[in-house]
């Protein structure tokens, strides 16, 4: 998919442009951070990553009838999508521990700490899962930041039109042992705030100090 079915024709409709590729560990676990503008992001970071990445996909895209469904559950596993129950509680939980086991499997796992696409294009607070998987893995966190797929992929609009992205990618965060003697609520609070503080440094984006609400139909 990234090198001959996707990869070739994302490159050339969008014009990618890549900084800081540096800081992504060419071995080991490590967790990718990004910003959500638009549905595409999740293909625009395992394109831009040389690493083989993971990410999470609602559960709705692997359970679909008919070859419809089955085409499309196909796609994503492809693309390294993970399936999650979003319903909550103990499903949470079972999202949290397959992405703990790519990480300590030595793989990469992207995620966006928002939760749901920016309804504005300002970067809003981002949930606690991000750090939770750092501390109890120790796998790295590098934070990113997507631009301009907003634009050729705005709100409501399926397939993306031509247009100029880029992803900017900060060097690597580590929070080993930052639960230590705090309680985990807190250091995930305190970690997540600064992984998202990394991200908006990246991407120029206005913060809002709470959580974006979820658009109809959200990734």
């Amino acid at each position: 998919m990234k090198h001959v079915v996707l990869g070739p024709a994302m490159r050339v409709a969008f014009l990618p442009r890549v900084s800081g590729l540096r800081h992504v560990p060419p071995t080991g676990p490590v967790i990718l951070a990004a910003n959500h503008l638009a549905f595409l992001d999740s293909f625009v970071v395992p394109l831009m990553v040389p690493r083989r990445v993971h990410f999470l996909g609602k559960n709705e895209y692997f359970t679909g009838e008919g070859v419809r469904g089955r085409a499309t559950a196909t796609f994503f596993r492809s693309v390294g999508a993970i399936a999650v129950d979003r319903s909550g509680g103990r499903a949470a939980l079972d999202a949290l521990d397959t992405c703990a086991r790519v990480l300590e499997r030595g793989g990469v796992f992207a995620i966006h700490p928002e939760g749901t696409r920016s309804p504005d294009g300002r970067l809003y607070r981002g949930r606690t899962g991000v750090a939770r998987l750092a501390m109890r893995t120790g796998a790295p966190v590098v934070p990113m930041a997507i631009e301009g797929t907003d634009r050729i992929q705005p709100r409501g609009r399926a397939v993306p039109r031509p247009g100029r992205i880029g992803l900017r990618i900060g060097e690597p965060m580590d929070f080993r042992g930052r639960d230590e003697g705090t309680p985990r609520g807190r250091a995930a609070r305190e970690v997540t705030d600064e992984i998202m503080e990394a991200i908006r440094k990246l991407s120029d984006q206005e913060y809002v100090d709470a959580y974006a609400p979820p658009p109809d139909g959200a990734s």
